[in-house]
């Protein structure tokens, strides 16, 4: 295991020699866990044993179902309701229940229940005056509090049903206080309901005095009415003047058939008379009885005509009398029927003038329909009334007769029901020697080994140096001076001081908004050049334009890589956040920032590491590195596309992101940075070489136009940084 991850990395743990010295002490600790034992064993026996006995509740429905029908029992039921089983055992915990139980049990005469009533010398805090005398609380009182430490009331969960826990030294008192707190729990809920029954009839027995002189009072005012109105009832729901609306316009439809049917018959008959028909086709005129005869007397003297006719000549004065007679009756026939038919007009005329009566009636009828149909207005507002009001009788009525029903003890049972009785309990559940014993036996073992270690990393024998220090020269630790480094940092941090201040003097005052330069042409002057491709002037123009990610690219290899770790340490001592990815194959800004070997990148693109424990510190800055990590690099280029949420995700932690790529071409940075306009930083020593020329004309080719160039070589300006 490394030392540490700051600034001082030169020391590791040795676990053997931890486990030596623990190995060495094996003696002394297992002399004290024996006695560590033997005190809990000794400890255990001689406390006093505590028993627990155990009741359970079932919360339901017990109302008794005085209907014809089994009622369903609901699902909705507010007594199997969650919230009222919880508040049921919140109620088997109430005080007034406490006391009914100890007062029953006698339990303020038991010491368990009041040892401070029982003892003869109160408590060294009562004489000093720091406790209060808790012979000043009432007995009850104390009993109720020593009886709530030994209770332990819960419902069973996904169930109805409640247990309840008591736990004393006497096993029989274990067994009987769960039972007479379920039995006064049962007593006071039926209780309860019987109150609320008596308090129910109670309220209505004068409510229903007043409800029925109420009703009273309206009926009398609807009798009244109607009276004064001459509103008369013929039936249930209808009036007088309705039924003999009703009457008159029946008799109207009847005399209207009836003149119809006349007047169809009269016009039968005379059409056909007009036509000449037979009267035998008549049915008015065969039905009536003078034409029957009449024709019968035709028929016989047709008769006779026609036996006459055979033996006598036409002009025979017994035919000729046959005859006239013949024609005699045949003018019967046609005067009878005449008078059919006028019989039938007649009837007609009848009917139609019975019409015109009727129907004077019945406008008489709807006058007087319509004023009495304003005068029921009012007393159907009074029926109305007097039916709500004597709704409500009858509703309370039909709870009072229920309440009185349920006021005796065994008329209203409680919504629970003891399921399970506490039994006297054989064995004590506290305390369990055997398992204390083992527990007190395995503590004193670990803490003392845990001491040992401690004694040993504390006493520095069990550190030993570290076989690499990351990030440092193997020259430099060969020296074993810790103050070389700081002599370095401060000598350096001169020189950079006196440079900053020639630059300062050289450098001409603005006058105007300064127009960006693009660093990677060539200036007339080598001198000026160089000075503007400094670290310092990079981080100038990152920190001045807010520049939150930008990648280096480093053609010559480390050499380039280690001005990127410079520029972030700058950038660092500047007061801003900063994040550098070690991109590069070989890990150079990883183990010159002193984390070359601890969890990285490639971690991350693997998923085998979190966030925080990829991100580290640089040894020397503020500065902070994700470094090249320990997995597999070509497992983490499966999951390079997750680098662009990596870097959006530091983005918005740090104020600026460098991602140091190694000596990468343009297809690779192209495929880190998420669009043409990102920075691009060139760390390389000579800025004119032709090579460098055609990299930047292929960069530039590709879209890419925000390019910086960096010195590779320039003057560090910082003491850390030379450092």
């Amino acid at each position: 295991m490394s030392g540490v991850m700051g600034n001082d990395q030169d020391a590791d743990i040795d676990l053997g020699r931890l486990f030596s010295a623990v190995w060495q002490r094996r003696g002394r600790l297992l002399a004290a866990t024996a006695l560590a034992a033997g005190l809990a064993f000794v400890g255990t026996t001689m406390m006093a044993p505590s028993f627990r006995g155990e009741a359970r509740i079932l919360i339901e429905s017990r109302s008794p179902n005085l209907s014809a029908g089994q009622a369903p029992v609901s699902g909705n039921d507010p007594v199997l309701d969650t919230l009222n089983i919880t508040s049921q055992a919140e109620v088997l915990q109430s005080s007034d229940l406490i006391k009914q139980v100890a007062r029953d049990l006698r339990l303020h005469e038991i010491a368990e229940f009041d040892p401070d009533g029982h003892s003869l010398f109160p408590g060294p805090f009562v004489l000093l005056g720091l406790a209060q005398d808790p012979l000043s609380v009432a007995p009850e009182e104390r009993v109720v509090r020593e009886f709530r430490e030994k209770l332990k009331v819960y419902p069973i969960e996904n169930s109805r049903i409640i247990a309840i826990e008591f736990s004393s030294h006497d096993p029989k008192l274990a067994a009987a206080i769960p039972n007479k707190m379920a039995q006064v729990y049962l007593a006071l809920e039926s209780g309860a309901k019987l109150d609320t029954q008596s308090d129910t009839a109670k309220w209505l027995e004068p409510e229903i005095a007043a409800l029925t002189e109420k009703v009273r009072e309206a009926e009398r005012k609807v009798a009244d009415y109607r009276s004064e109105a001459g509103l008369f009832q013929t039936g249930q729901s209808g009036s007088f003047a309705a039924q003999q609306l009703n009457d008159l316009s029946n008799e109207l439809a009847r005399v209207r058939g009836e003149r119809a049917n006349a007047e169809a018959r009269a016009q039968n008959v005379r059409a056909a008379l007009e036509a000449g028909r037979a009267s035998d086709t008549l049915t008015d005129v065969v039905g009536s009885q003078v034409i029957q005869r009449l024709k019968e007397t035709e028929a016989n003297l047709q008769a006779q005509i026609s036996d006459q006719s055979t033996v006598l000549l036409e002009n025979h004065p017994r035919l000729k009398g046959l005859r006239a007679q013949l024609q005699g009756i045949r003018r019967q026939i046609e005067a009878e029927t005449q008078k059919i038919l006028a019989s039938l007009d007649y009837e007609a005329e009848v009917s139609r003038l019975r019409e015109t009566q009727l129907i004077q009636q019945l406008n008489t009828i709807k006058a007087d329909s319509a004023r009495t149909g304003e005068d029921e207005v009012g007393l159907r507002a009074l029926e109305r009334e007097a039916a709500a009001q004597r709704q409500l009788l009858e509703t309370y009525l039909a709870r009072y007769r229920e309440a009185a029903s349920r006021q005796e003890p065994g008329a209203a049972p409680a919504d629970a029901r003891i399921v399970s009785t506490a039994i006297e309990p054989q064995e004590p559940y506290f305390p369990k020697v055997v398992p204390i014993v083992i527990v007190v036996s395995l503590a004193t073992l670990v803490l003392g080994a845990i001491a040992a270690m401690l004694g040993e990393l504390f006493s520095g024998r069990a550190l030993r140096p570290s076989q690499a220090s990351a990030g440092i020269e193997p020259e430099m630790r060969d020296e074993g001076d810790e103050h070389l480094v700081h002599r370095m940092q401060a000598d350096a941090a001169a020189e950079f001081d006196q440079i900053h201040a020639r630059l300062q003097n050289e450098q001409p005052v603005p006058t105007e908004e300064p127009t960006e330069v693009d660093p990677a042409v060539p200036g007339p002057d080598a001198e000026d050049a160089d000075e503007a491709f400094n670290i310092e002037t990079v981080a100038n123009y990152l920190t001045r334009y807010d520049v939150s990610v930008a990648l280096a690219v480093s053609p010559e290899g480390d050499k380039g890589s280690t001005a990127t770790v410079m520029l972030a340490r700058d950038i660092s001592d500047r007061g801003k956040t900063v994040v550098l990815i070690d991109m590069t194959g070989s890990a150079c800004p990883s183990r010159l920032m002193g984390a070359g070997t601890l969890p990285g990148v490639t971690d991350l693109l693997c998923g085998q590491a979190a966030f925080g424990e990829a991100i580290h510190r640089d040894r020397l800055s503020d500065a902070h590195i994700v470094p090249q990590g320990n997995a597999d690099a070509v497992a983490a280029m499966r999951g390079i596309d997750r680098l662009s949420m990596i870097i959006d995700a530091l983005a918005d932690a740090y104020d600026h992101v460098l991602v140091e790529c190694g000596a990468a071409d343009v297809e690779g940075v192209s495929r880190l940075s998420r669009g043409r306009d990102t920075e691009i930083i060139f760390s390389i020593a000579d800025a004119y070489s032709e090579s460098f020329s055609a990299t930047l004309d292929g960069y530039r080719n590709a879209g890419y136009d925000n390019l910086l160039v960096m010195a590779s070589d320039a003057t560090v300006p910082s003491g850390r940084r030379a450092a």
